[in-house]
C-alpha cells in the first residue's frame, strides 16, 4: 500500500474508555500496516491469539494491491503482465471502484495513476514540466471505462500504459478485511483505527456506548492536533481525505499541486472542498467517496449525496469570501456527540 497512506489529511482519533467489571477485558492491539500504524480494541472471552491472523490478512493486501511491492499483483499488471490472474482482494477493490466510478460520473477513478506519478504524488519521480500538451498525452492513459478483468481473472487494459491505483480505496477495504477476520472469531465488539481510518461494530463495552471518534480541525497543527467535532459510531466505518495538508509545491515554477486529483480534467488543483469525513457501511466505500468529494466539489457533492441513501459526509469548505464552512447531510448530524 502507498507510503502516502500514512498522511490522513482530516485526522480521526477514536476514544478509549476504562473497562467495566461486566464485560470482558478490552484487548488493545497495535502494529503497522500499508505504510502507517493501526490500534485496535476489541472485546473477546477468547483468549486465541489475534495478531497473526491481522498480520496475515495485511500481508494478503499487500501481495494483491501494493504498488510498492514489485511482487505484487497489481505491480505485475501495471508492469503490462497480462498473465497475472488476480485474486479475490483485486476483483473485490476493482468492483467496489467501478461501482463508486459510475456513481460519481467519473470522478472517481483508480486509473488516475500516471497523473499521480507524473504530479510526484507516486512512486516514482515527478514530470519537471506538465503543459497542456503534456496532460493530453496523460489523459490518454485515465479512464475506468479503459480497463476491465476477464472471465478467466486476467486484466485487460486498452493502453499498456495504465497505471492502477487504488490509493483511495485499498486501505479502506484493508481494515474491512480486518473486521472481517475479527468477526470470524467471534469478534462482536471492536474498533479498529488505521492510518486515521475507522471501522466498528458492536459498542465500547466499558462505557455500554457506541464508539466514539474525533474529527481533527483542517487548521491544526500536527504537534497539537484539535478537534472539531465528535461522532458516535456503531456497526459502521469512518474515512476521511484532505488537501491541507498533503500538496507538493514545484521548486521551479512554485505552482501548487495537491493529491486529490481531477480524473476528468487531470487537473491537481484544490476545489473549494478542504476536507470531507464520510460514514458507510464499509471502510472501503467511505474511503472511496471521502477522495469523490474532495475532487467533486461542494456543489456537485452535495447533489450526489442526495443519491446516496447509506453515505454520510462532513464536508468542510471555503466559501467565495476564503471563510471556512461546514456542510452535513442529517444523517450525519445524529451521529454529533454533543
Amino acid at each position: 500500500m502507498r507510503h502516502t497512506l500514512k498522511f490522513l489529511f482530516l485526522s480521526v482519533l477514536f476514544l478509549l474508555f476504562a473497562c467495566g467489571n461486566s464485560n470482558p477485558e478490552p484487548i488493545f492491539l497495535q502494529g503497522e500496516a500499508f505504510g502507517t500504524t493501526y490500534n485496535i480494541q476489541l472485546y473477546t472471552y477468547q483468549n486465541e491469539v489475534l495478531q497473526k491472523g491481522l498480520d496475515s490478512v495485511i500481508a494478503r493486501v499487500n501481495h494483491s494491491v501494493s504498488t510498492y511491492i514489485p511482487q505484487s499483483d497489481i505491480s505485475k499488471v501495471n508492469a503490462g503482465d497480462t498473465t497475472v490472474v488476480v485474486d479475490s482482494i483485486f476483483l473485490e477493490v476493482f468492483k467496489i471502484s467501478k461501482e463508486v466510478n459510475k456513481k460519481t460520473n467519473g470522478y472517481f477513478d483508480p486509473t488516475v495513476g500516471v497523473l499521480r506519478n507524473a504530479y510526484g504524488f507516486g512512486d516514482v519521480k515527478p514530470l519537471k514540466n506538465i503543459d497542456t500538451t503534456t496532460l493530453d498525452s496523460l489523459m490518454k492513459y485515465v479512464g475506468f471505462h479503459k480497463v476491465k478483468i476477464n472471465a478467466d481473472g486476467t486484466v485487460s487494459k486498452e493502453h499498456q500504459e495504465i497505471y492502477f491505483d487504488f490509493n483511495a480505496v485499498a486501505k479502506g477495504f484493508g481494515i474491512d478485511l480486518l473486521g472481517r477476520y475479527l468477526e470470524s472469531k467471534g469478534v462482536t465488539d471492536y474498533l479498529i483505527e488505521l492510518g486515521g481510518e475507522i471501522l466498528t461494530k458492536g459498542e465500547n463495552l466499558a462505557k455500554n456506548k457506541k464508539w466514539a471518534a474525533g474529527i481533527e480541525t483542517v487548521d491544526s497543527e500536527l504537534e497539537d492536533r484539535s478537534i472539531e467535532a465528535i461522532v458516535a459510531l456503531k456497526n459502521i466505518g469512518m474515512a476521511s481525505s484532505g488537501n491541507y495538508r498533503k500538496f507538493r509545491i514545484d521548486s521551479v515554477t512554485g505552482k501548487k499541486y495537491v493529491h486529490t486529483l481531477n480524473p476528468l480534467t487531470g487537473s491537481a488543483e484544490m476545489s473549494d472542498v478542504t476536507s470531507a469525513t464520510v460514514l458507510a457501511p464499509t471502510c472501503a466505500l467511505a474511503d472511496a467517496y471521502a477522495t469523490s468529494f474532495m475532487a467533486l466539489g461542494l456543489n456537485k457533492s452535495e447533489e450526489l449525496l442526495k443519491k446516496l441513501p447509506n453515505i454520510e459526509a462532513y464536508l468542510t469548505y471555503t466559501d467565495s469570501l476564503n471563510r471556512h464552512q461546514v456542510f452535513m447531510t442529517r444523517g450525519f448530524k445524529r451521529h454529533l456527540v454533543n
